[in-house]
């Protein structure tokens, strides 16, 4: 017998949850894309991302996922022949140096490994050494959804600049963007792209790369660049469909103005954020009481090194592929399949699993994802410690509390 009617839930890293009201929203009519409504929700949608990203520059928007953002930040600034170092703390930011490798750059990777984030003391050593300013970006992603490893992009960057070095400052917040804590200019990041379909909370579909007047100025060193990926037309356009090279991503752009509008005019950015940590938090700790019987564990086991997106979680030999099996066909629930980390020490995929905890999520979804889990483990005779989910509630419970009422005197 099968449990698996009813709303389906999803706790994947990306495309995470999508609220109702963004849905509604997209659903409409195509509106006229030469002039009228269309056109100030696009100037809102601009003003929103900037407010989330936390910077005052400028924001190019592209019919795309991640990848095409991964792009269009390598085209406008990185020359073939250029050398950029790329620190890698997982799959993503792997394939990000990988992009960068087949578009012709000479590529240097900083590996620290999958368990664990990026030491800004190596970065700033490395930095020291190149006297000669060769290294011209530096690239890095802010949360890894493979490994969940999150890097300090404020102290990143501020190893940059005690190096004194001259590299763009390259970070992907693809799947930490309206998560995570990130402020652009305050880190003094020079490049950001991300996605629409994770803390967004909009289905898959547009990428979009922020970029400082450091970035611009070296886009203009550049003899050629994509013109579809070209950041000038798009960031000062004379005629509306320069914003998009083309036909606007119309639907989605109504979907993410909803999106925009909960999270920074309901809920407020920096509650956002703290609501991300707290549902993080729930999953961690019903994480720590599961790995005290077993094989499961964190992948990641410092708490200062862990997404508040994302959790990876190892298992025994298969043992996350028969959970997450069980979970979609038993249950209704997807949990994120285990991406190849690299390492010769790293179980392949399927002694894997992820718990995405991003976007629209409170305390009844998350309950209901980690009471599956559990259930899951159960029925599959995974070993496993008893009282994660008592450990769950008491964290949500703990976030919550409010003082008690006293009688008036």
């Amino acid at each position: 017998m099968s449990l698996a009617h009813g709303r389906p839930t999803r706790a994947i890293p990306g495309p995470s949850m999508i609220p109702d009201r963004v849905l509604n929203a997209m659903h409409r009519e195509a509106p006229n894309i030469y002039e009228g409504e269309l056109i100030e929700v696009t100037n809102q949608v601009r003003a929103g991302l900037k407010r989330v990203a936390r910077t005052q520059h400028d924001v190019a928007m592209y019919i795309g996922n991640g990848h095409a953002a991964w792009e269009a930040a390598l085209a406008n600034t990185v020359a073939p022949g250029e050398k950029i170092l790329v620190l890698v703390t997982g799959r993503f930011g792997l394939g990000w140096a990988e992009m960068a490798r087949a578009l012709g750059a000479d590529v240097e990777l900083m590996d620290f490994g999958t368990d664990r984030a990026a030491d800004p003391a190596r970065l700033e050593a490395r930095l020291r050494a190149d006297t000669t300013h060769e290294i011209t970006s530096v690239l890095t992603v802010q949360t890894d959804t493979a490994s969940s490893a999150n890097n300090n992009i404020a102290a990143l960057g501020q190893a940059i600049r005690a190096a004194s070095h001259a590299a763009l400052y390259q970070v992907d917040c693809i799947a930490s963007l309206a998560c995570e804590r990130f402020e652009m200019d305050a880190w003094g990041v020079d490049v950001m792209v991300a996605g629409c379909q994770k803390g967004l909370m909009t289905p898959p579909g547009m990428g979009f790369t922020f970029a400082n007047p450091r970035a611009l100025e070296k886009r203009k060193t550049l003899d050629r660049v994509s013109p579809y990926f070209d950041w000038l037309p798009r960031l000062n356009p004379e005629l509306y469909y320069q914003n998009f090279c083309g036909t606007a991503p119309t639907h989605h752009l109504y979907g993410l103005h909803t999106a925009l509008h909960m999270l920074l005019e309901e809920e407020g950015l920096e509650n956002v954020w703290a609501r991300h940590r707290t549902l993080a938090e729930t999953v961690w700790a019903a994480a720590q009481v599961w790995s005290e019987t077993g094989q499961l564990r964190l992948n990641i086991a410092s708490p200062a090194h862990r997404s508040v997106a994302v959790t990876t979680l190892r298992t025994g030999p298969d043992d996350g592929g028969r959970l997450r099996r069980w979970a979609e066909d038993q249950a209704g629930l997807t949990l994120g399949v285990g991406l190849g980390l690299d390492g010769a020490t790293t179980p392949p995929g399927d002694s894997l699993f992820r718990i995405g905890h991003m976007g629209h999520l409170n305390p009844p979804m998350l309950m209901g994802t980690l009471g599956t889990i559990d259930a899951g483990l159960k029925a599959l005779g995974i070993a496993h410690g008893g009282g994660a989910l008592r450990a769950a509630a008491n964290v949500i419970g703990k976030a919550l509390e409010t003082p008690a009422k006293t009688d008036a005197a």
